[in-house]
């Protein structure tokens, strides 16, 4: 089968395509046929890795996210998964084996069945980022812990960067869920993805009037901030949150620190709460996993331009351009087609 690998860490150009032979699939695990592989940040950062030019053995297949067909069970498996279309998550995480291949074998409950209708594309865009922005949405002591139409009816959501991958499944999720749904962004065009993915207001964070456009919008507050940068969105979080509100910070913001007033958050209850989908408790994770399907098969996370999500699409041997075009920053969705 043919298989991208990386046998030592740097740039793009360390991916190269070579021949393997076909994996087989051991106890408790599946063995799918990779039809599209999605590719996201954390997939060029592991290929980074901590310093350029680090010998790695064995090779690592790249990529978490993907959906294809199961060929073949291993022990313990029901035989009757054979055939089915999947999603898959996590695929790369503390293993060598990601969705950059023909054929990848993954633990059963990391393939996913993905419901009739539902496409490969959307099924390979979901894992990380929809996982991400579901355990952003639930964070919140004061709300619900699952996702289903009107569990968020009640809540105000705002979604820093609402045009990048998380944040627009994180509208696409709070609408599913009944929020109301401000988005920021930086201008127009990522405005109008954001508007695409189905946010009710859209805001730009750049404005000096920001925080006042958000409270003409909710003057009670919002109730949870999906962020992607947290120290540069620091002092907007706190103009704009309600008593009792939760910030939710997935990304790193380029390691920028948090500068926030400790008795101001805490005499409305402020709550942050940082999440790294890869290492939430296993129930955390399955409860996601559960609902963004649920809300996949709803038809609620649809993607293309005409969802907010515009798709780049790579053959397999150009794999090393997905990744250069996810780490210099293309908006949207970068998927490889592998079948």
């Amino acid at each position: 089968m043919r298989a991208v690998v990386y046998s030592q860490t740097g740039r793009p150009d360390v991916l190269q395509l070579v021949d393997r032979p076909v994996p087989e699939p051991g106890s408790g695990e599946v063995r799918v046929r990779v039809s599209v592989s999605g590719v996201n940040p954390t997939d060029w950062k592991a290929r980074r890795g901590g310093a350029a030019g680090e010998h790695l053995d064995p090779a690592v297949v790249p990529n978490q996210d993907g959906a294809g067909t199961v060929d073949a069970v291993g022990e313990g498996v029901d035989p009757s998964r054979v055939g089915k279309r999947v999603w898959l998550w996590e695929a790369a995480w503390q293993r060598v084996n990601g969705t950059a291949q023909e054929y990848v074998v993954v633990p059963a409950r990391q393939a996913v069945p993905l419901a009739d209708g539902v496409s490969f594309d959307v099924g390979a865009a979901l894992g990380i980022p929809a996982l991400t922005a579901h355990i952003c949405l639930t964070a919140s002591e004061f709300g619900p812990r699952r996702l289903m139409p009107h569990a968020l009816a009640a809540q105000t959501v705002l979604v820093a960067g609402g045009a990048g991958a998380v944040g627009h499944a994180a509208i696409q999720l709070a609408r599913w869920a009944g929020a109301r749904v401000i988005a920021t962004v930086s201008g127009e065009e990522k405005a109008e993805l954001a508007r695409a993915a189905g946010a009710d207001h859209i805001v730009n964070y750049r404005a000096p009037s920001a925080a006042d456009e958000i409270l003409r919008i909710a003057p009670d507050g919002v109730d949870v901030v999906v962020e992607v940068a947290a120290g540069a969105n620091a002092a907007l979080d706190a103009a704009v949150l309600a008593a009792n509100g939760t910030v939710t910070p997935y990304a790193t913001d380029g390691g920028s620190q948090l500068g926030i007033s400790v008795g101001d958050l805490m005499g409305r209850n402020v709550r942050y709460q940082f999440v790294l989908v890869y290492t939430v408790p296993p129930s955390v994770k399955d409860a996601a996993v559960a609902d963004v399907s649920a809300a996949a098969g709803d038809g609620a996370l649809e993607v293309g331009a005409n969802a907010g999500l515009p798709l780049h699409r790579f053959p397999l041997e150009q794999a090393a351009s997905a990744h250069a075009a996810v780490e210099s920053g293309a908006v949207g969705k970068v998927l490889i087609d592998v079948a």
